[in-house]
C-alpha cells in the first residue's frame, strides 16, 4: 500500500532523513521506533507533504512527492499529528464534522466514534479546548477517521497520557485493523508498539537501522540498547 524508497527530507538547509526505505502492506499496523530526533515524525511529515523531501513515496501506485498536502489526504492518507491540532472553540461534534470529506461517503459515522470512545459522546457538546489531554487525543484520532482514510499515520498517540487512556488507545489501534484500516504508527512506548504491530522499523540518525517483527526485536538486545533505550 505504501512504499517509501530513498527518502530524504530537509528543514531549510538541515538534512534530516538520509535515504529512508520501508513499506506498509494493506491491513498492517507498522511502527516506526527510535529516540527523539531519529527522524520518525519527519518521515510522516514527508509522506504528508509537510516538509521538503526527495526520493519516492508511493501510495497505491500513486507517487505522493510533488503533491500538496490536501491532495495526499484526498487519495486516502490520514494524519494524526503529535500536536493534535484540534479546534479549541468548536465542540467535539463540530470538530468531528470538520473531519468528514464533503460529498463523499464514509465507512465511519458519529455513532462509530462514540462507540470507540464513549467519553466523546458524553462531551459532544463541549468546546474541545477544555477537554483533557486524553480526550483531545481521542478527538483528533476520531476526526481523522471521519475522513475515511485507507491509511492512517499516527504520531505519538500515547505521549503524556495516563495508563488507562494508553490502554484505550491500544485497543483503538486494534479496532482500526479489524475494520481494514492500515496504520503507520510512531510510538515511544515500546510495550505498546510490540503489542499492536505486525512489523517494526527502528530509526536512528535519519535512517532505518532495523526491520523485523516483535519477536525479532525482543531478540535483538543490541539494537534496543543502541537505538531505543535512554
Amino acid at each position: 500500500m505504501l512504499s517509501v524508497q530513498g527518502l530524504h527530507a530537509y528543514y531549510g538547509k538541515s538534512h534530516v532523513l538520509h535515504g529512508v526505505d520501508f513499506a506498509v502492506n494493506e491491513g498492517e499496523i507498522v511502527s516506526l521506533l527510535g529516540r527523539n530526533g531519529s527522524g520518525r515524525s519527519t518521515t510522516l511529515k514527508a509522506v504528508m507533504a509537510l516538509v521538503q523531501a526527495a526520493g519516492s513515496v508511493r501510495f497505491r501506485d500513486e507517487e505522493l512527492l510533488g503533491r500538496r498536502t490536501f491532495e495526499v489526504a484526498r487519495l486516502g492518507v490520514g494524519y494524526v499529528p503529535e500536536s493534535r491540532d484540534i479546534y479549541p472553540t468548536l465542540t467535539v461534534e463540530q470538530n468531528l464534522r470538520l473531519g468528514a470529506k464533503p460529498g463523499q461517503g464514509s465507512n465511519w459515522s458519529f455513532d462509530d466514534m462514540y462507540a470507540l470512545f464513549p467519553r466523546l459522546h458524553e462531551r459532544k457538546s463541549t468546546q474541545a479546548g477544555v477537554l483533557s489531554g486524553g480526550e483531545q487525543q481521542m478527538l483528533t484520532l476520531c476526526r481523522t477517521l471521519m475522513g475515511n482514510p485507507a491509511l492512517v499515520m499516527i504520531d505519538e498517540p500515547t505521549e503524556g497520557l495516563a495508563p488507562k487512556i494508553v490502554e484505550q488507545i491500544a485497543r483503538f489501534l486494534e479496532s482500526l485493523q479489524a475494520r481494514g484500516v492500515t496504520v503507520l504508527l510512531v510510538e515511544q512506548k515500546l510495550t505498546i508498539a510490540l503489542e499492536v504491530s505486525l512489523r517494526l522499523y527502528v530509526m536512528g540518525h535519519g535512517q532505518v537501522v532495523f526491520e523485523g517483527n516483535a519477536s525479532q526485536l525482543r531478540g535483538a538486545p543490541d539494537i534496543r540498547k543502541e537505538w531505543l533505550e535512554v
